[in-house]
This record gives C-alpha cells, structure tokens and sequence, in this order.
C-alpha cells in the first residue's frame, strides 16, 4: 500500500510547518475544529515534529508513520495525563504514570500525538454525545453527531487536524463515527492489539483501531499497532477484485430503518464493484442473527462488565454519570455469574457458526449504519436518543460479537456519509485490509494502487 501521504516526502520542513498551523487552528477556543479535542499537546508536539524533521533530513526516517499527526482519544493512558474516558467522575482521578502499549508504538514509530480527544462517557454510547464535556460537531455538518463512541476521534480527521485517530471498537465504536463523518475505520481481531493502558468498557468486546481518510493510513497504524511490521508487504499478486469471493449480505434485518439515500448508496457501491470486475453474491445471515438474538436474551456484555468495573462507585459518584448511560449500566448488576458463563459459551458456538459460514468468503459487505448523521438537537428526548443508539450500533455490534475483522470505507455520494461495511473471517485482518484497499479503488473509479 502507498505511504500514508502526510509524510515528508513532501520536505522535513512540512513536518514542522503542519502541526504549527494546526495548532494554531486549536489555539481558538470557539473554532469547531478545537471541539474534537479535550487537551491539546502543543509544546510536545511541537517538539516530535521537530524530532521527526531531524530524521528525515538525515535519511533516518522511523517508518512510514514518521511525521504523521495523530490524536488519541481519552480513554487511553499517556503519562501525566489523566485518563477521563469522557467521564466527569474520573476527572479526579490519578494522571497516568506510563502510556498505553498502543500510544507507545504509535510514538516509536515516530507519529506526532497533537492531543486527546473527546468520546462518549465510558464510550458507552455509538452517538458520540457528551453532556458533560461537550459534542464534536460532524465535520460534513456541524449540527449533526459525529457517532460515537470515538468521536472526537472521527471529528480531528475530518476537520484535518490529524490524519490518523486512535479510537476503541467494542461495538462499532471506530465503524460508526468513520461512517457518518465520511472517513475509513478499522476494527481488527481481537487480541491484535493490547489493551493495557485502555480504560476498558467490555474485555470481551474491546478492541483498539485507526480512523483515517484512507485505508493506506489505517493499515499502516494497524501494522503498528498490532508490532506486525511485515503485515503488508509490497505484492501484486491479489490486486484484482474479480480474484476474490464477495457476498452481500441481504437479510432484511439489517435493513430495516433504513434511509433511502442508504440504500440509494449501497446499489452505487455494488454497481461499482461489478464494473471493477467482482461478483458478488447474495448471502443470507438469518441464522447467524437469530443464536445472536438468543444471546441477547441472556444479557449485554457492555453493561454487565462496565457494572462490574464501576462497582466500586458510591451512590453520589453513580449521579454524575449521564442517566442516558447509567440506565443502560445498571442492567448489567442483575446478570448472574452462571448466565454470564453461559453468555460465553453461546459466543463462542456463533463465532464457530460464523466461521463456517465465512470459509466461503473472503469477506461480506453490508451497510455500516442504515442511517446518515442526525442532528444533535433531535436526539434531546430520551426515546430517540435510545432509538437512534440502536440504530447505529444494530449492525457494527455483530462484528464484535464474532470477533470478525471490520472495516467501514465511505461511498461516494453528494448528501450525507454513507459508510460500506466489510467483514472478513476471524483473524484475517490483513485480508479485510487489502480487500478494503481494493474496494476503495473501486468505489473512487481508479485502479487500485501497487501493494
């Protein structure tokens, strides 16, 4: 895949000179841009740019991460800082002594950390609403949400304050915002990369990945991440759609809701596949979504592990959550340890199911969300708040539920993001990597670049 483009083959000077006037944007406290982030790194920033800069005039350039801006968002440790997790009853908790492994091979690899960045409290919520510490605006339309929970995450690219996000995926975290905000997410495996130094929301679902405007970005932070230097190595061999086995998925329910202009941009992203010579085919989940809903009716991961990570809160503390998140909190106190067990060991037979299912395929596409960004403003009545949540998580969720390699890529249009989801069998993140790259190519109407 090319180098991501914000590294300076373009001069080490440029380094220096795209993080001064991106601070300087950050500086105003009123711009929307500034509303993405909760703190902002100027003085080290500054600093690792002009490190970086060094390194590249002298030929000692880290990798193909070298120079580029990152944000991270606020759930993970960097050292000083406090990791607040969206969260006003952590604000007064202890700064982090060291980084999250992921902050810290991001840093090795010589990326520039501009600043943390806002998310959902406890990244509980795909909306991206915060009540507390403020919203990001969508960079398409600022009176929209952005998606959460990596909001801010989402909003720091698209506004071009960074090129590469750090976000968290337990639900569709990295999928959801990358979709509304018209910017590519990934989501790996789970177990690709660590989660120390991550506040978590659900260990079993939790995962670590990048937002950018292209999967080149993305897959060079996933190679990072994951200490998988070799994890694209430069082939030609695979760089033809028609060579791998596609399936669409068709099964109503994840349709349902779903806007026209959704379903106007999933027949354009299909027809786009065909004319780059793929064959998709028509694939039927019903199965796969009904052991899921059996699942359901046992219980929640999120709210049963979150429960048990804020147990140790007192009444007045639990008050200062947002009611909107605490409610879906405290039904994760009722779940037995048996049901919980019994809760991993249905995951574990769907994501055997979804296995087999996927050994025929080298990925399957579906919507990202059925729906584009709403207004922030008609999400205030609780009800639609909880609808809409529904909504947007619905079909990222699954991905996590079986453990599948995800990404979401932008469809062309003129209204509103649509996201494309592609979905590729369990521990085939560097498949659903080079499949993402080729369908992007597709969907932009050029040939895809030399891997």
């Amino acid at each position: 895949m090319a180098r991501p483009t914000p590294t300076p083959a373009t001069g080490s000077h440029d380094i220096v000179d795209r993080v001064t006037r991106r601070l300087a944007v950050l500086d105003d406290p009123t711009r929307p841009e500034r509303q993405a982030f909760r703190v902002i790194h100027a003085d080290t920033a500054l600093q690792e740019a002009e490190a970086s800069a060094r390194r590249h005039a002298q030929g000692l350039a880290l990798g193909p991460l070298d120079g580029c801006i990152l944000s991270v968002k606020d759930l993970f440790d960097e050292a000083g800082e406090v990791t607040i997790a969206g969260a006003p009853v952590r604000a007064s908790a202890p700064p982090a002594q060291t980084d999250a492994t992921a902050v810290q091979r991001l840093k090795q690899a010589g990326a520039i950390i501009i600043g943390r960045t806002h998310m959902s409290e406890f990244a509980f919520s795909g909306i991206g609403i915060n009540a507390a510490f403020g919203t990001p605006g969508n960079p398409r339309d600022a009176t929209r949400i952005p998606g959460g929970s990596s909001s801010g995450a989402a909003a720091s690219v698209g506004y071009g304050m960074c090129d590469i996000g750090l976000g968290s995926d337990t639900g569709g975290s990295v999928r959801i915002p990358a979709a509304l905000c018209g910017l590519t997410g990934f989501k790996p495996t789970s177990g690709h990369v660590p989660l120390d130094g991550a506040f978590p929301l659900s260990p079993t679902l939790d995962t670590i990945g990048p937002i950018a405007r292209t999967v080149a970005e993305c897959a060079h932070a996933f190679a990072v991440l994951s200490d998988r230097p070799g994890l694209l190595p430069p082939t030609r061999s695979a760089a033809r759609l028609s060579r791998h086995r596609l399936g669409i998925i068709r099964t109503d329910s994840v349709y349902d809701g779903a806007e026209p202009a959704v379903l106007a941009a999933m027949r354009t992203a299909e027809q786009a596949l065909r004319a780059a010579g793929a064959t998709p085919v028509d694939v039927d989940i019903t199965d796969i979504l009904d052991g899921l809903a059996h699942l359901d009716g046992l219980g929640l991961f999120p709210a049963i592990e979150l429960a048990a990570i804020l147990a140790g809160l007192s009444p007045a503390e639990t008050r200062q959550i947002d009611p909107r998140i605490w409610s879906r909190v405290v039904p994760g106190y009722a779940v037995s340890a048996t049901t919980y067990l019994a809760m991993q060991e249905q995951r574990r037979v769907m994501i055997a199911r979804m296995s087999a299912l996927m050994a025929g395929y080298d990925a399957l596409l579906l919507p990202t969300v059925p729906v584009t960004a709403p207004r922030i403003d008609s999400l205030d009545d609780d009800e639609a708040f909880r609808r809409t949540n529904g909504l947007l998580l619905r079909n990222t969720r699954i991905g996590n539920l079986l453990d599948l390699p995800s990404s979401s890529l932008p469809i062309p249009t003129d209204e509103l993001p649509v996201g494309l989801m592609l979905w590729g069998a369990r521990g085939q993140d560097k498949q659903v990597l080079l499949l993402s790259h080729l369908i992007e190519s597709a969907l932009a109407g050029r040939p895809p670049a030399t891997l």
